[in-house]
Formats: C-alpha cells, sequence, structure tokens
C-alpha cells in the first residue's frame, strides 16, 4: 500500500503534489518522494520519513516544473530500510522515464532476470518497482522505435506491459517532454482516478491520485476511476487520451482498502469507504445478536480509527449506547504499517490510552476493523480490564485474517497471522477476550459490493485464499517469508548504523 499522485499544468506543480501526499499520508509513512519536470529537465527529492519531515523550503525551491509525480510509500516489496528504494524511480532511456508505483508485482524476481538477460537492462535495488518501471521504459522504446512518440504507440506499449507483469499495480509515469502516463492492472487491485481543475486563465489542471480525498483536498473536481487494465496518457496541454489495454479486465478491488487501509472520506471505484464501513457495522451486528443475547453488552467502543463507522451501526443495532472509550495520540504512526513486530507492541500503550468512566463496572464491547497479528489486541483487551470493565468482548468488523498478502499490504508470512491455522476459540483465548466475534467472509463482500452493482468480485485473498491474478505459488511465500527475515536483519543494522554515525560525529 502506498499513495501516489501526478499533476500536469500550466503552473509550477511542487506545492500542489505536497499537499496531495498530505492528504494521502495514510498510505505510507516509511518514505517520500517528488519529482518535477522543467522542459525535459526532472528534479527530484525523496528520503524516508513522513511528507513534512522530507520537504523542507530549500527542497520545494529545487522543484520546480509545470508537470510532475509524487508518492508516500509504505514498504511491501524491497529493502524498508534502504533509502535508495524510496520512489520515484527514474530511468534516462527512451526520452527520460520516472515512476511512481502502488502495489506488488507477484512476477518481479522473474521479470528482473529477463530483463538482465533479454532485455540488457541492469536493475540495483530489490525493488519491483525499479523493475515495473524498466519494463515500462523497455516496452515504450520497442513500441516508438523509428517513430513519433503518440498515444496509440504508449497504448501499444501498456499492453505489451499488461502482457509481461503479474500482480498488483496503479502507475504513473512521467515522460519527459511529452506528459504522464497513468495505468491500473487489469483487475484493478489497487485504486486509481483523476480529477481536473480550471486555472484562472482558462487552461486545464490534471491530477491523478490514489484516493479521490485527494482530488477534493486540492480543489480539482472528480472525474472518474481509471478502469482496470485502462491506460491514461495527458499530453502537455492537459488533454486526456484513454484507451483499454487489457485483453480480459475485471473489476476486482481490493476489499481490505475498504476495510482499514483508505481514508473514510474517499469514494473508490463508486463505493463509498464511509458507507462500506457502516454496512460492515450492520452486518457484523447480526452477528453479534446471532452469537450472544445483546443484554449482556452494556456499551459498545470503537478501537480507533477506522472502526469507528462499523462500531457505530452495530451500535445502533443492538440498541446500545456508543462510546468513545479510548483516546488516540495523533502523533504515534499506525501500528500496522510499523517494520517490526517489537515495535509495534512497544507502541500500543503509547498510542492509546483508556478513558476510565467508559470501562468501570461494565461488560463492554470492542469493535476493531480487523485482528492481524492479535498483538494488539491483546495489549487493548488488557487495557480494558486494568480501566475496570467487568467483562470485556471483542468485535471484528473483518474475518479472520487467514491468508498471506502478495498484492501489497504488509502481511505476508502466515507465521505473523493469529488466525491462520487456529480457531476463534484459540484466537478469544490468545487475546483474552471473554467473547469473539468476526465477520463473515460473504457477508462482507455484499456489504461493499451492494454500493456498485458492477462490481466482478473483490481480491480478498488474505480472507478467502483465492488469489485472483493465478500466478501465486507456496515457493512465492517462502520468497517473502526470507525476504521479511532479511530485512529485520537490516533494520537492526541500519539503527547501529546511524547511531555509530551519531556518536562519531559528536
Amino acid at each position: 500500500m502506498c499513495g501516489i499522485v501526478g499533476v500536469i499544468s500550466k503552473t509550477p506543480v511542487n506545492q500542489l503534489i505536497y499537499d496531495a501526499l498530505l492528504l494521502l499520508q495514510h498510505r505510507g509513512q516509511d518514505a517520500a518522494g517528488i519529482v518535477t519536470a522543467m522542459d525535459t529537465k526532472v528534479f527530484m527529492q525523496k528520503a524516508r520519513g513522513f511528507v513534512r519531515d522530507v520537504f523542507r523550503t530549500r527542497n520545494m525551491r529545487a522543484l520546480p516544473g509545470n508537470m510532475g509525480l509524487g508518492q508516500v510509500r509504505y514498504p511491501t516489496a524491497g529493502n524498508a530500510y534502504n533509502e535508495e528504494e524510496a520512489q520515484p524511480f527514474y530511468v534516462n532511456a527512451p526520452f527520460g522515464l520516472v515512476l511512481v508505483h502502488n502495489g506488488n508485482l507477484t512476477n518481479a524476481h522473474a521479470l528482473k532476470k529477463e530483463l538482465f538477460a533479454i532485455d540488457r537492462r541492469h536493475i540495483n535495488t530489490e525493488s519491483d518497482s525499479e523493475v515495473l518501471l524498466n519494463v515500462v521504459a523497455h516496452e515504450l522504446e520497442m513500441a516508438a522505435r523509428d517513430l513519433p512518440l503518440t498515444p496509440e504507440q504508449i497504448f501499444k506499449a501498456v499492453r505489451s506491459v499488461h502482457r509481461r507483469i503479474k500482480g498488483s499495480y496503479a502507475v504513473v509515469c512521467l515522460i519527459a517532454g511529452y506528459g504522464l502516463l497513468a495505468f491500473r492492472d487489469p483487475f484493478g487491485i489497487r485504486p486509481l482516478c483523476y480529477g481536473e481543475a480550471e486555472l484562472p486563465d482558462g487552461s486545464k489542471q490534471v491530477m491523478l491520485a490514489s484516493e479521490s480525498v485527494a482530488l477534493e483536498g486540492t480543489l480539482h473536481k472528480f472525474v472518474r476511476d481509471v478502469a482496470p487494465g485502462e491506460a491514461l496518457f495527458i499530453d502537455l496541454e492537459g488533454r486526456v487520451h484513454a484507451e483499454q489495454c487489457a485483453d480480459h479486465p475485471t473489476l476486482q478491488p481490493c476489499v481490505f482498502e475498504f476495510v482499514y487501509l483508505a481514508r473514510p472520506d474517499s469514494v473508490i471505484d463508486g463505493m463509498s469507504v464511509y458507507q462500506a464501513r457502516l454496512n460492515m457495522g450492520e452486518t457484523l451486528a447480526q452477528r453479534v445478536i446471532s452469537t450472544m443475547p445483546p443484554s449482556e453488552i452494556d456499551v459498545v467502543i470503537p478501537i480507533p480509527e477506522s472502526s469507528r463507522p462499523a462500531a457505530m451501526q452495530l451500535a445502533q443495532k443492538i440498541g446500545k449506547p456508543y462510546r468513545e472509550g479510548f483516546v488516540k495520540n495523533r502523533y504515534v504512526g499506525r501500528t500496522f504499517i510499523m517494520p517490526g513486530q517489537a515495535v509495534r507492541k512497544k507502541s500500543v500503550r503509547q498510542k492509546l490510552n483508556a478513558i476510565a468512566q467508559e470501562f468501570k463496572g461494565r461488560n463492554v464491547l470492542l469493535v476493531d476493523d480487523s485482528i492481524v497479528r492479535g498483538t494488539t489486541s491483546k495489549e487493548i483487551v488488557q487495557m480494558a480490564r486494568e480501566a475496570g470493565a467487568r467483562k470485556v468482548y471483542m468485535a471484528s468488523a473483518a474475518p479472520p485474517v487467514r491468508f498471506p498478502n502478495v498484492y501489497g499490504i504488509d502481511m505476508p508470512t502466515k507465521s505473523e497471522l493469529i488466525a491462520h491455522d487456529r480457531s476463534i476459540e484459540d484466537i478469544r483465548e490468545f487475546i483474552g477476550a471473554d467473547a469473539l466475534i468476526y465477520q463473515d467472509v460473504a457477508a462482507m463482500k455484499r456489504a461493499v459490493g451492494a454500493l456498485n452493482k458492477h462490481i466482478d468480485g473483490f481480491e480478498a485473498s488474505c480472507f478467502d485464499g483465492v488469489y485472483i491474478t493465478g500466478d501465486v505459488s507456496a515457493a512465492d511465500f517462502d520468497a517473502m517469508a526470507t525476504q521479511r527475515a532479511a530485512q529485520g536483519d537490516d533494520e537492526d543494522s541500519q539503527r547501529s548504523r546511524l547511531a555509530l554515525q551519531s556518536a562519531d560525529e559528536q
């Protein structure tokens, strides 16, 4: 999960991209980057950290131009601690290309070998986004060789890209001197939309972004989502050229966007994230009623923040009061995104604090958006007990997360998932709750899918084990587990190296 944005305008775009990235910060807090272009020259600034930390006034002044890209990174493939793997990525031929990518390629390893052996292209990082950029570069070179670069040649290249790569990808690519290319995988797993704004001189400004909230927050009018398999090319005059470039596209967006990842005020593929969470709360209420008498519940309390709409709807349906029982420290990052389980566990008490009067002497139903690893849930149940709760029940607006995800969510290994090969009773016992109620997979899909009748299905592999790209094997999971273990080692070494460097400087 990352957040990407691209803009073409007649005025400088550096501040606009910065503002859009702030609106997408929830999608990635590991690193941030911006590239702008003036004529055929590109300017880049990227580093680890939050948007506000990566870009200072001096950095913004060094990003001139009326066209550009931005990305906030959440590490899925590659090395989470290597600043060189922050996006955007640049390659100088053909034309000069810069790319930002949200998603995860499932055949990146094979492509990397193919690029080196056949296409004669060198990949210098472990990032699948650099692999993707070089595939795009190669196919553009093949499509436009000895020909003027036109939208037709660009779409021909994208068709070839679709045939070569597998997995999830929403992409915006800057072509120096020509414009922006954007495309989405044939299943529409990761989101991408575009909007327009009219400038004072009457010219049109076009923005592409992962979520509609980035458009609305920068005063762009939402036009539409990029369709699965579709490619858009926005030329330097702001004209949008569009063509379907996949052979058999189907709309099957990632359901976890609606469970947790996206901001509630976004609309993805015609579906309000907020309404989807309300709907999930309604179906979860039915599960609660079928599991235990509502009379045993005194109060419904959400675990901030994504679970609030579901908890509100659940409370209304079972006729119990909704209360805010936890105060969140907004200056601690989302624990789900934090690298390293030890860091995650340590952060829970720093992130949340219980309001004792909402718990004391009550039977409390806690509602969370999902339970992934279980360690956070265990800590929160214990916090509720320490605050005086008589009984603590836990409800999850999402079904049990039983399977690894390979499409861009940071939970790739089975050993990390509390629900993998464990019964509901085993999980309840682990987290220490008096009762544990999960959403049903089919009910979740119905609740979200009811908002758009044109949905073909959902990518819900972490819940149902179905990998819609059809190319995922046990060997892939083993490779991901190995890579993840290596990242853990690298985290320690990076921190040691930074600490030693600081000591030397002093």
